[in-house]
């Protein structure tokens, strides 16, 4: 079993910045991927960024350029910086990682993006 605990969100204007973070209860090193997802009302869940276990990372079109995802293997954190904000990336997001086979979920964060 793993838990995750989200942190980060809030309410921020369009062309601010917020960082997401995301503890495991798992060592870093033993997770064969992590990521963020989020959803936003109406809308099905989606793929934001993505880290594997070696350090590469797959981003959504839509955020390229602008998010960040990393890790921290001493801290047993994942993180996803978010640059120039936009009302569009308004949504709950979703901490995920993948260890042995299963997918784990955090309990979400909300973050709004105000025009």
């Amino acid at each position: 079993q793993v838990h995750l605990v989200e942190s980060g969100g809030g309410l921020v204007q369009a062309g601010e910045s917020l960082r997401l973070s995301c503890t495991t209860s798992v060592r870093i090193f033993m997770l064969n991927a992590m990521g963020w997802y989020r959803q936003a009302p109406g809308k099905q869940r989606e793929l934001v960024a993505s880290i594997r276990g070696g350090g590469s990372t797959n981003y959504a079109d839509s955020v390229k350029g602008r998010f960040t995802i990393s890790k921290n293997n001493a801290e047993n954190l994942v993180a996803l910086q978010m640059n120039s904000l936009k009302p569009e990336d308004t949504a709950v997001y979703y901490c995920n990682v993948q260890y042995a086979l299963n997918d784990y979920w955090g309990q979400g964060t909300q973050v709004t993006v105000s025009s």
